[in-house]
């Protein structure tokens, strides 16, 4: 048999600019949940204003960390099986929509949580609902990349989506703080909103809601829906036990016909938990080791944003020329050698400068891990990969947070957890090291890397 099949109907086929504008400007709109709802303004409120006297002796913090741990084992359970069910009955973007949407409604029931803790439950399940839901969504989102791009082009689209991303967060979270969030008082931001019952926050989650859902409309208006691709057997019934049945067979198969994409995905948990380490720990290192201000915080991570994004862009052009493996590599070093300066560096000044100098390397490694991927995957099996892609990231995700407090509790300062994170970065490009990278520009789409196609 050959070692290549043909790939299903709308699958690495030439796309206009409009459709893989259309793709980035979902991006765009996720990052309200990703970086409003999830990271500096509602997760901040819960536990600040909502629950800050919450009875007993367990904090809002804590129960904020139990419900997003309850999301990332629920994520981590059903990204695969629903990325396959995605393939098998041709409702990519259906999928997509529905999961969008319902996204939309778990923001916009955000207003209702008051400053008041008794509706922290509310507030912590739907945020734990909505994690779930926008991380499943970004399975079917993920496995568009090849509808949407050529063989030629998959880079530039990857790195264009995770910069649309970056940049999304960046204007909104720049609008919520000047109009809804800063200053003092009673009222708050140029729109002079009252802090009452947290009325300016829970109006943030409206407009968050709000964000997403209209920058989510223009891929679902764009983008074809592609029909079933019969790569999977049995998982069109919507059994789980069935799904989970066909899973099994089929990683069994990918194991006997291309061991790589296996491979691909434990190094690429590896590495993906250590970029998110960065941006994770960047705030607190910046202001308990290197002296930023507090108020100045948000300015360096909007300025990290942006480099990341930039990185992304122009990266994304490489990764066409030399291929996503080279990308990864030279980020990650690069990244691995800016961290050891930091290491020894003191002071707002020089944090900048390597602190910037190190988001630079992130959005590359980012989008060139998805090009990566997409390149290997089998034709048609696009959702079940992602949604793999998905779990690998979510079960390897204490390693960074761990190390870091490992090192900086061993060390007695929170500048050695810096070497926490360089441990997972290193373990990633070491085994990303060992993985083949994908075929010359230009080839035709593999279904099998032994000379088989997968069955």
């Amino acid at each position: 048999m050959s070692a290549h099949t043909a790939a299903p109907a709308g699958i690495g086929t030439a796309t206009t600019r409009r459709q893989v504008f259309a793709w980035g400007l979902w991006d765009w709109g996720s990052a309200a949940f990703n970086a409003v709802i999830l990271t500096f303004v509602f997760s901040v409120y819960l536990t600040d204003a909502v629950g800050d006297d919450l009875p007993g002796t367990v904090s809002a913090s804590t129960w904020l960390g139990w419900a997003l741990g309850i999301a990332g084992f629920v994520i981590a359970v059903t990204a695969p099986i629903s990325g396959q069910h995605y393939d098998a009955t041709g409702r990519r973007k259906r999928s997509l929509a529905v999961l969008t949407f319902v996204t939309v409604a778990a923001m916009a029931g955000m207003y209702f949580v008051r400053d008041d803790y008794h509706y922290l439950w509310l507030g912590l399940v739907l945020l734990g609902v909505g994690s779930v839901i926008v991380e499943l969504a970004q399975v079917p989102y993920n496995a568009m990349l090849r509808q949407i791009s050529t063989e030629q082009n998959i880079g530039r689209v990857s790195g264009f989506g995770w910069s649309m991303g970056y940049f999304g967060g960046i204007v909104l979270l720049l609008l919520c703080y000047t109009g809804f969030i800063a200053g003092d008082g009673d009222t708050r931001g140029f729109l002079g909103l009252s802090t009452d019952d947290g009325t300016n926050i829970r109006l943030v989650a409206l407009l968050a809601a709000a964000w997403f859902g209209i920058f989510a409309i223009p891929v679902l208006l764009a983008v074809p829906e592609l029909p079933p691709t019969g790569v999977h057997p049995g998982a069109e019934k919507g059994r789980i036990t069935e799904a989970y049945r066909v899973l099994w067979r089929d990683l069994r198969d990918l194991w006997t016909a291309d061991r790589r994409t296996v491979w691909f995905l434990g190094a690429s948990a590896l590495f993906r938990d250590g970029l998110a380490g960065v941006f994770t720990f960047g705030a607190v290192l910046a202001v308990t080791v290197y002296g930023i201000g507090t108020g100045d915080v948000l300015l360096f991570g909007v300025a990290a944003n942006v480099v990341a994004a930039l990185g992304a862009l122009v990266a994304g052009r490489i990764d066409d020329r030399v291929g996503p493996k080279a990308v990864i590599v030279v980020s990650l070093a690069a990244m691995i050698v800016v961290g050891v300066v930091l290491l020894a560096v003191s002071g707002p000044l020089l944090f900048w400068i390597f602190g910037l100098l190190l988001c630079l390397f992130v959005g590359p490694a980012q989008a060139s891990a998805r090009t990566f991927l997409a390149r290997i995957t089998p034709p048609g099996r696009e959702g079940q990969m992602f949604g793999l892609y998905a779990t690998t990231g979510r079960a390897v995700s204490f390693l960074a947070p761990t190390l870091f407090g490992f090192f900086a509790w061993g060390f007695g300062t929170d500048r050695a957890g810096i070497a926490g994170l360089l441990v997972v970065l290193g373990a990633g490009l070491a085994a990303l090291l060992a993985v083949r990278a994908p075929e010359a520009v230009g080839q035709p789409l593999k279904a099998g890397g032994r000379g088989q196609p997968l069955k």
